[in-house]
């Protein structure tokens, strides 16, 4: 077994630089995916590269031996399985403590119309989101309520960071979403086509259960400390809100979207 033992290997420098700095993912248009539910729900087309750990090799031999014979439950492995020593893994690793496999991948690619098309979408719309994990969440609980796309400005989080990514639970492979360089440009093409926008907003008069979701429509959601920019609000065909009791003023971000979400998501189930 041929395994890597020095972190000064130029594939571990790489990897390392692919786990910290957003250009380097961009520049090669990749990123990291790690654990092994991450690794079996990737669609093989993206899948580049396998890493695993001296100890998930030893402990799962067999898994890898029929990896490399092209076994993987949904396809042909195309690419080699490169084994790390312990120490190396750890130091690529993102976790404190390693399922023992990574694997790079090549980024998604969606535009606009692929995201925010459909016979009767329903689209969620952030706007300068920055925490890692309320963009995961919010992909997640996407996914489970029927969103058909995500579209992002370029202030958001980096969907792309690890923590991001381990947040999704995989939603990312297949929720379709992009990030856009002029999101009220985005907002008005979208109302254009005939899309609702509704902001979760503080100065919302109506209740957010109050509305018809039936239709294509848009939830924007804003920034987790300061809402919504000012002329991405504007857009709003309507303010939302949703009632508080006790001294809470608001909901976290990801909150907020899923509760938006699903309601939309049960009002189509009943139709």
């Amino acid at each position: 077994m041929n395994k890597i033992t020095s972190t000064s290997n130029t594939k571990v420098k790489r990897l390392v630089n692919l786990k910290k700095k957003r250009k380097a993912r961009d520049e090669e248009k990749v990123f990291l995916v790690e654990g092994i539910r991450m690794f079996r729900e990737i669609p093989p087309e993206i899948l580049r590269e396998v890493y695993v750990s001296e100890a998930f090799y030893k402990k799962e031999q067999g898994v890898i031996d029929g990896l490399q014979n092209g076994g993987k439950e949904q396809g042909a492995l195309r690419t080699a399985v490169e084994v790390l020593s312990d120490t190396v893994f750890g130091y690529v690793s993102d976790t404190r403590t390693p399922q023992g496999i990574l694997c790079v991948a090549r980024q998604m690619e969606y535009a606009l119309p692929e995201v925010t098309g459909g016979e009767r979408p329903l689209v969620a719309v952030l706007d300068h989101l920055q925490d890692p994990g309320n963009l995961g969440t919010i992909f997640r609980a996407a996914e489970g309520a029927g969103v058909t796309g995500i579209v992002m400005d370029r202030e958001c989080v980096d969907i792309y960071n690890p923590k991001t990514i381990r947040s999704t639970m995989g939603s990312v492979y297949r929720m379709p979403f992009c990030y856009v360089e002029d999101l009220p440009d985005a907002v008005r093409e979208m109302k254009e086509n005939g899309i609702l926008t509704y902001a979760a907003h503080l100065e919302g008069r109506r209740d957010y259960d109050e509305e018809d979701y039936r239709r294509p429509c848009a939830f924007l959601i804003g920034n987790e400390g300061n809402g919504l920019t000012r002329e991405v609000a504007q857009l709003a065909d309507a303010y939302i809100r949703i009632p508080m009791k006790g001294q809470v003023e608001s909901l976290n971000a990801a909150v907020a979207a899923s509760v938006l979400m699903f309601e939309a998501a049960r009002q189509r189930r009943k139709e």
